[in-house]
């Protein structure tokens, strides 16, 4: 099995990195950073969206698992001192893939630029950079509102414990194929109107933003920036593609809720 690793880049990240790179060598499996059967995450999920990024052209052939040197992550289920018995794993044991689902984000252009296809693992932002933001929001081809306001974040059903939530949008477990959309400080009032709640949609519906007013916007997919060049509409759904984790132990996920916002 060919192997591939990541690190966040501290200190202790890059001496667990090369503690796993020796370990499997010894185990003879092969280090193959172009196409890898199986990444290993060391940092925190900003650490594995890094890494989704780097190889989403290969999501039907490589597996994720992520460890985390920080703070308790959605996506890192193993920690430093397991290091040894994760490695063992992915020698020795035959691991489980769970798919969860993606969110296609394609940019189209007034000035006939060719379109422009994204994956999200998290989220998509549209956010205004001056003033209010005004765009149509279209759900399977039908007009539904005119949003007024700073903006909106599409997630995906495991994003939605990221941005999502702190806009107020609802936790959804990763295995539901569905995109929610949320608010950025709504205008509602006699005049303007939006629905005021997250949205979410299943994966046979898609969303269709369009701006109408004129102010400079900036688009994100996950960390990722986009500059706002004469942008036409940008379409979210479900994407056909998911991402493949690699499962050696049960992870549950209302656990993983209750420990990160609940427990202390």
């Amino acid at each position: 099995m060919k192997f591939a690793t990541t690190s966040r880049g501290d200190e202790l990240s890059n001496s667990l990195q090369e503690k796993i790179r020796t370990y499997l060598l010894e185990f003879e499996l092969e280090h193959d950073e172009e196409q890898p059967d199986i990444v290993i995450s060391v940092g925190g999920d900003g650490t594995l969206l890094h890494a989704f990024h780097k190889y989403q052209h290969r999501l039907e052939e490589t597996a994720f698992v992520g460890i985390h040197t920080g703070h308790l992550g959605f996506y890192a289920d193993w920690v430093p001192s397991e290091v040894e018995k994760l490695v063992i794993h992915i020698a020795k044991t035959p691991f489980r893939i769970v798919e969860y689902p993606l969110l296609e984000v394609t940019v189209r252009h007034f000035d006939g630029e060719k379109s422009a296809q994204y994956l999200a693992l998290n989220e998509c932002t549209v956010k205004s950079m001056e003033g209010s933001l005004v765009m149509d929001v279209e759900i399977k081809g039908e007009p539904f509102e005119t949003f007024r306001g700073d903006g909106l974040c599409i997630s995906t059903p495991s994003g939605s414990t990221a941005y999502n939530k702190a806009l107020g949008g609802a936790i959804l477990h990763p295995s539901l194929e569905s995109i929610q959309i949320s608010e950025m400080a709504s205008i509602n009032n006699r005049v303007f109107r939006t629905i005021g709640s997250p949205l979410v949609l299943p994966k046979h519906h898609t969303c269709l933003l369009k701006p109408v007013n004129d102010v400079d916007f900036k688009i994100t997919i996950d960390h990722l920036f986009l500059v706002h060049k004469k942008v036409k509409s940008i379409q979210c759904r479900v994407a056909e593609q998911k991402v493949r984790f690699a499962r050696f132990r049960p992870f549950p996920f209302w656990k993983r809720v209750r420990e990160s916002f609940i427990v202390e």
